[in-house]
């Protein structure tokens, strides 16, 4: 008697390997693409906390001067993280002493309500972008 696999022993292997990955696969992107929303969500918190905490703590003279890596790096975070920009605080109308800023993500590879199931409920799409606005009040 010889020694081995025969055939079907190793295509009924290979059945349940390739059975196996199909039910893993969807469910380890999902992971990733769930991954990838909290982490932008936690960005938007953070650049939000450190422009409040610089806004309060410099109170700027000009508030409608440009926020941006030279006045939050590397006091209020670390660093600016990739595809995230801040806009130009603008008055809002109608409410004096109160300005408006927007953070954008441009990165395309999360779902805008992934990023909302993630506490960012606030969160806005312009075009391919995710973007948030809050109010800061000038109260100095």
């Amino acid at each position: 008697m010889k020694k081995g696999f025969t055939l079907v022993e190793l295509l009924i292997v290979l059945a349940v390997i390739a059975a196996l990955m199909a039910v893993a696969t969807p469910l380890a992107l999902n992971a990733v693409r769930n991954a990838k929303a909290s982490q932008v969500a936690q960005n938007f918190r953070n650049l939000k906390a450190a422009i409040e905490n610089y806004w309060n703590t410099q109170k700027p003279t000009n508030p409608t001067a440009q926020i941006g890596t030279a006045e939050l790096v590397p006091g209020y975070i670390n660093a600016i993280p990739a595809n995230f920009t801040i806009g130009t605080p603008s008055s809002v109308t109608g409410q004096p002493g109160t300005y408006s800023i927007t953070i954008t993500y441009s990165g395309q590879d999360v779902d805008i309500n992934l990023v909302r199931a993630n506490g960012m409920g606030e969160v806005t799409s312009s075009g391919n972008n995710i973007v948030l606005t809050f109010n800061l009040q000038k109260w100095w």
